[in-house]
């Protein structure tokens, strides 16, 4: 179900792995991802089920419909229904007891928080995002609203890791023409990209000093959704608010 949860000066964040859901096989069990061909009617229990575990209502979370760029959408509550929920791959919003979520079975999900001014963040960083911008584009989003980067934490969580996300050499080159942290190698030898560690990288550069990732790696565990090991598999749910 909800695999960390720990909370900072007041902001929460959390990462669910696959157990303690209602979805069949292969989505088994706690898919919370809506887009991925699993039975409407489960996703919502799931995403009961997490967000009680949570404390929190299921209703107040701020959901989005992910597409690997680097938009952000500033928010002051949920949407009030599904044709409102934009296409962007990061939120932000300055009201308090707000939860943002992110959905991944591979990308990065980054969490940010300035308790002081009040601010959270969430955004989706898989390779085309982490291209994108995307990061940048979160905490720029962020401090419009009053936040600053000195003061935000940082929380990125379970991800395929550089040792396993293998690619053609081409694109290792693409990526780290833009973001040089990027570039790894997997465990075989082979070409490969480190998403969270451009992440971090990035979050570095932009002044965030209060970082922390997991250690989990979703190709590698099994108590993880991958798209990279099992395409057509469920959802994982990070999500940051404040008290």
């Amino acid at each position: 179900m909800i695999t960390a949860h720990n909370t900072v000066d007041g902001a929460h964040f959390a990462f669910t792995d696959r157990w303690g859901g209602v979805s069949a096989v292969p989505y088994e069990e706690l898919n919370l991802g809506g887009a991925v061909g699993d039975a409407p009617e489960a996703v919502r229990a799931n995403r009961e089920l997490a967000a009680k575990s949570l404390g929190v209502e299921p209703g107040a979370v701020v959901w989005m419909n992910q597409v690997h760029g680097r938009e952000v959408a500033v928010v002051d509550g949920p949407w009030r229904d599904k044709s409102d929920i934009p296409c962007v791959d990061a939120v932000v919003t300055a009201r308090r007891g707000i939860p943002l979520a992110v959905l991944t079975a591979d990308c990065t999900p980054v969490l940010l928080a300035d308790p002081v001014a009040g601010v959270v963040g969430a955004a989706h960083a898989g390779r085309p995002g982490l291209v994108a911008g995307v990061v940048p584009a979160v905490v720029e989003a962020m401090t419009e609203l009053g936040a600053e980067a000195s003061r935000m934490i940082a929380r990125t969580g379970p991800a395929v890791c550089g040792r396993c996300y293998e690619v053609p050499e081409r694109m290792r080159a693409d990526v780290a023409a833009i973001e040089s942290a990027a570039y790894a190698e997997t465990s075989w030898g082979t070409p490969a990209v480190d998403v969270t560690a451009g992440v971090h990288a990035q979050l570095e550069r932009l002044g965030v000093v209060d970082r922390e990732q997991s250690p989990v790696c979703t190709l590698e565990s099994e108590d993880h959704f991958s798209y990279r090991r099992e395409r057509t598999t469920g959802r994982l749910a990070a999500y940051v608010w404040l008290d």
